[in-house]
């Protein structure tokens, strides 16, 4: 089982080995830096390619197992979502619900209006109802006359998403499926119990930031904003007036988002280096830097919940 993700600053392939109690042995870990990405999408077909051939290799290497298919992860800000009701009436000479049935409620869900250019990716289930009786986690088998299930539907822009695919069965690779990248965090980070209480996820890329709202066990939101970590970078680069490379490496190595944990007048040196003099830098105006670029992204995140 191999998961790739097409990231805007790396590229990450992981090969993992499922066990007989359902957990999963990670084998190895490939990456590569990304270049071709530009805020989670190709913008540069046969550059990407490369270097996600790179990461595939490093991954071949490190698990030593030949890679031939990915679950491949898909962001963007193209990504967009709705919660949906499908209902199937079942025929008067039958009462027990089949999986058919379920398969139709999930179609039903599914026949809104979306914008032509897009597809649909995901119908996760959130909540089953038979005969109005709530709370039904599995309908298949039970009676009724009625079913209905509420869904959380994901869809994006097909281009976008068929550019990832063909840029990974171009090398060539098979395509076992793909995946919204925020729902696959989601799935990791949460246990059944944080999202029978409610959770929001929010992972950080370089690029873009994905975000899965759980409420009673369910999904309710999802999304993607185009807004990432190496928009931070940039604000330290332009703020500070040093190049690019430094001002990555000053936040991952110095920044912090939170004011006023640090002495009055502290400062970090940046040592000089060839076409860069050298300069000191007040850590508060790092951190400050940091943090407002951060608030404006979360105010961003929150207005998007709260229209949703």
């Amino acid at each position: 089982m191999v998961g790739l993700e097409i990231g805007t600053s790396k590229i990450c392939v992981v090969v993992g080995e499922s066990r007989p109690d359902g957990t999963l042995k990670i084998l190895g870990v490939g990456q590569a830096p990304s270049r071709g990405v530009r805020k989670g999408e190709i913008v540069d077909f046969e550059t990407a390619m490369k270097c996600v051939h790179e990461a595939v290799v490093d991954a071949e290497q490190k698990s030593d197992v030949m890679i031939k298919s990915v679950y491949v992860a898909i962001a963007g800000s193209h990504l967009h979502s709705f919660n949906n009701r499908g209902c199937v009436m079942l025929p008067e000479d039958r009462d027990e619900i089949e999986e058919q049935d379920v398969e139709d409620a999930k179609i039903n869900a599914r026949e809104v209006s979306i914008p032509a250019q897009n597809a649909f990716l995901h119908s996760i289930i959130q909540h089953y109802q038979v005969d109005g009786q709530q709370g039904v986690l599995n309908p298949v088998g039970m009676l009724g006359q009625k079913l209905e299930a509420d869904f959380h539907i994901i869809h994006g822009v097909r281009t976008r998403i068929q550019n990832t695919i063909r840029c990974v069965k171009e090398l060539p690779l098979d395509v076992d499926d793909v995946v919204f990248s925020g729902l696959a965090s989601a799935q990791v980070v949460l246990t059944q119990n944080e999202k029978d209480l409610g959770a929001l996820v929010i992972d950080i890329g370089g690029g873009t930031t994905d975000y899965v709202l759980y409420s009673e066990g369910a999904v309710r939101q999802s999304g993607c904003l185009a807004v990432g970590g190496d928009h931070i970078t940039n604000d330290i680069s332009m703020g500070l007036r040093i190049p690019m490379a430094r001002a990555e490496k000053l936040k991952t190595e110095e920044g912090s988002c939170v004011l006023g944990n640090c002495l009055p007048g502290e400062m970090i040196l940046l040592k000089d280096d060839s076409g860069f003099a050298g300069k000191e830098i007040e850590r508060e105006t790092l951190n400050t830097i940091i943090y407002l670029r951060l608030r404006e992204a979360f105010e961003l995140l929150k207005r998007r919940l709260d229209e949703e």
